[in-house]
Order: C-alpha cells, then sequence, then structure tokens
C-alpha cells in the first residue's frame, strides 16, 4: 500500500463513517495489517476498535500461584507409570484449564525455530510477491489473508495469516511459498551444495560463529538418508510431518484420559483434517483500542500452539484473564468446541485472545486438527460419545456435521461467543 492512500483508510476519530467502504478498501489493498503499518499509519482505522478490549484488559496477577499445566512426555512410552500420571495430568488440565503446554514432545526446538522464521519471512516479503497470494476461498490450499470474517465480525483484528490446508490432501512442496523454504531460512544459497560437499561439512568441528554450519542441524535433518540426498524439505511440510505424528499421541492421551481405548478418537476421524495458519502480528500504534485476536474459542478437536517469545496470549479462567507466557521448547494445547461436544462437557473449550502490542511483529503457528470437510454421500455425525453417557449424565448437545458446525461458526466470526450452545438438545 502506498503512503499517499494510507489517508483513504479513516481512523477511529473521524466522525462520518462508511464501515463497508473501509473494509473493501483494505481488503482490495491485500496487503493486510502490515500494509497499514508500512503505509505510515499513527491512528488505527475505526474497523479495528474492539469494544471487547474495554472490559477484558487485566491479566492475573503475575504473582498467582497458579498457571496453565506444563505437561512433560519425555520417556512415557518407555514408562507405563510414568504414562499414567501424565494421562490424569492431561485430563485434569482439559477439564479444568481446557489448556496446557507440552515440553519433550520430541520435535527439535531448530524445526520449531525455523517454522517461526519462514512465517516471519513470508510476511515481510515484497508486496507484489505476497499479493499473489493474498485470497478468500477458504478452500484454497494455500493463501494469504487478514481476518477471515472481516465482513462478518463487528470489529476486525490486529493481524494476518497464512493458511495452509495440509490434510487430508496437502499442497505439493512446490505450491508452498518458496520464502518459506527451510533451505532459504537457515541457508543463504546452501541449496546450491552438492550432496558429497554436504556430506563433508558433517566432519567439520562446529563452528559457533556460524550457525548455518550447525552439527546438530546437520544430524537431525538425516542427510545420509537416500531419500534426502538431492533436496531439503519445505519446513511448512516438515513442521506438519512431525507436529500431525505428536497429534496422534495426544489424541491416545485424551482419549484414555476420557477412560477409552487409546485409538478411540484417532477412529472418530478427528485428526483427519490439518490447517496450519501462520499468524503474523504488527506492532500496533493503538494496542489499547484493538485485539490481535479477539476472544473466542476453536472450532476444531485441539489445536497446537507454536508460539514465539513475544507473549500475548491469554486465557479466560475463572472469570479472569490469564496470561500463557512462552516457553522456549514448548508447545501450548489446546481443547477445541468439537472436543467438548463429543465428550458431553468433559473437557472444556476456553475462550482465548491475543493482545495487541506497540511492539512486534508476534509470530505464531496454529495446527487446526478436526474432520474433513463431507461430501453428501460421505456424511458422518458427530454427538456425545455414547459410552461416556448414562442416566446420570445424558447427552446434552445433538448430532451434527463437522460441515454443518464449521458452517455455523463462520457464519457468526469471532463474536465472543461460543458456538455450542446453538447445538444443545
Amino acid at each position: 500500500m502506498e503512503s499517499s492512500n494510507s489517508d483513504k483508510i479513516p481512523s477511529g476519530n473521524v466522525s462520518d463513517y462508511d464501515r463497508k467502504t473501509e473494509l473493501k478498501f483494505f481488503d482490495d489493498s491485500k496487503l493486510g495489517v502490515k500494509g497499514l503499518l508500512d503505509a505510515g499509519l499513527t491512528k488505527i482505522p475505526r474497523m479495528f476498535i474492539n469494544d471487547q478490549h474495554e472490559t477484558h484488559t487485566s491479566p492475573v496477577s503475575p504473582a498467582s500461584p497458579e498457571g496453565v499445566p506444563i505437561i512433560d512426555v519425555k520417556g512415557m512410552d518407555k514408562d507405563a507409570v510414568l504414562r499414567s500420571q501424565i494421562i490424569k495430568k492431561v485430563g485434569e488440565a482439559c477439564e479444568k484449564w481446557g489448556f496446557f503446554q507440552v515440553v519433550n514432545h520430541g520435535i527439535p526446538e531448530i524445526v520449531l525455530n525455523a517454522m517461526i522464521d519462514g512465517v516471519r519471512r513470508f510476511h515481510e516479503q515484497d508486496d507484489e510477491t505476497k499479493k499473489a497470494w493474498y485470497s478468500r476461498d477458504s478452500q484454497t490450499k494455500v493463501r494469504f489473508s487478514s481476518n477471515f470474517d472481516l465482513y462478518k465480525a463487528r470489529m476486525a483484528n490486529w493481524r494476518d495469516s497464512l493458511s495452509c490446508l495440509m490434510a487430508p490432501n496437502p499442497p505439493l512442496p512446490e505450491q508452498l511459498p518458496a520464502v518459506c523454504r527451510f533451505v532459504n531460512t537457515f541457508f543463504n544459497g546452501f541449496q546450491t551444495f552438492s550432496y558429497e560437499k554436504i556430506i563433508k561439512l558433517k566432519e567439520l568441528p562446529r563452528n559457533p560463529a556460524n550457525k548455518n554450519l550447525d552439527l546438530a542441524f546437520l544430524r537431525w535433518y538425516g542427510l545420509t538418508d537416500e531419500k534426502k540426498k538431492h533436496s531439503l524439505r519445505d519446513i511448512v511440510m516438515e513442521y506438519s510431518e512431525q507436529v500431525v505424528k505428536l497429534s496422534l499421541t495426544l489424541f491416545e492421551l485424551l482419549s484414555e484420559a476420557l477412560g477409552l481405548h487409546p485409538n478411540h478418537l484417532k477412529d472418530m476421524g478427528c485428526a483427519e483434517a490439518v490447517v496450519l495458519m501462520g499468524h503474523y502480528y504488527p506492532a500496533c500504534p493503538e494496542p489499547q483500542l484493538t485485539l490481535g485476536a479477539s476472544s473466542h474459542t476453536d472450532p476444531d478437536f485441539f489445536t497446537i500452539l507454536l508460539q514465539d517469545q513475544m507473549g500475548g496470549l491469554q486465557v479466560l479462567h475463572e472469570d479472569q484473564w490469564l496470561d500463557v507466557p512462552p516457553l522456549p521448547g514448548a508447545l501450548v494445547i489446546n481443547i477445541g468446541d468439537l472436543l467438548q461436544l463429543v465428550s458431553n462437557d468433559k473437557f472444556k473449550s476456553i475462550f482465548h485472545k491475543v493482545l495487541a502490542k506497540n511492539v512486534g511483529p508476534r509470530i505464531s503457528v496454529a495446527c487446526f486438527f478436526r474432520a474433513p470437510y463431507q461430501q453428501d454421500n460421505n456424511i458422518t455425525l458427530y454427538s456425545p460419545i455414547k459410552e461416556l453417557l448414562s442416566e446420570e449424565n445424558p447427552p446434552i448437545y445433538r448430532e451434527t456435521t463437522i460441515n454443518e458446525f464449521l458452517t455455523y461458526y463462520n457464519s457468526k466470526g469471532l463474536d465472543g461467543k461460543s458456538s455450542l450452545p446453538y447445538f444443545k438438545l
């Protein structure tokens, strides 16, 4: 967006306000929130002013002994007693908090850092390149947009997003933005090295002054694998594969925490669709007036969130907003609406939001796990799991399909209200 156009979007103190025109101008720019900041705006447009922010600004005191649970899953596959203890912790976290952080999950920290850096590079590339990815078609496998609910929500959020539909039919690596490629993230021109030269690099001592030749990375990436001789995998593909593997473990733990067979949730198709969202929250000139993400719950079974060290994520716990401080190497897990529905309210889908800040950007990567959109001849109904029901615990929700649930959720946008009451009996 050119600086000369910045005045065309009215700021919050303009009295003659045409919201429809403002939204269309913003959408047509195809540059998102970062485009506004790059244009030199010092006051945010009225479309971003969020009345929720006036009533939910104070997190719980940092001195509070309570916080989102942190669960260490290291070694649970080798120790049955430890696994039982972890299952208990997961169940308690899902019932009381709806959120927990998981550490020692098996995804190398270098992959986490590369994923964050790849998202940053996408959002900070030149305008014309980024605009080519802009779309509001939710069925497009890879797209850039800002505010999926732009024309439905009462107020827009101060963030941009890169969306990738990673399952059940993932995009080909060449269909992903080149700027996100792992090789571009960590090696300046390293992709031109021959396989034989890379092998020789493995024999070099680690050079603290040059992280590009970090032996830990070379070993982790498995360069001796025949399949990886001639190319390095795209970081989006690599991270997605590893996070899906982690999700299958989490589905087992969640199933067992509900007293079910470890494969119960997987057999229901809960892990068959994965949507990866790379969020970019630019610095905001008036953070007290808006939010990075309005108060909402997620329309999935659960979400795995990778966040950088900027902070800003808050959860609503016992009617108070509580910070979820970044923990290096950790991933945040939150229960979604669909898991609360099928668990008949045993597990809770909790409201959460992201604060806007005058520093930034904040970067996060959310992977949403749900069932795929269904065709008319292949409909799966979701309702409270029968094994969890009894005379004392009758079903709370009616049957629904993933299509109906997502259609309803998207129709109202992030309005600060749960979608679940609509599906109650």
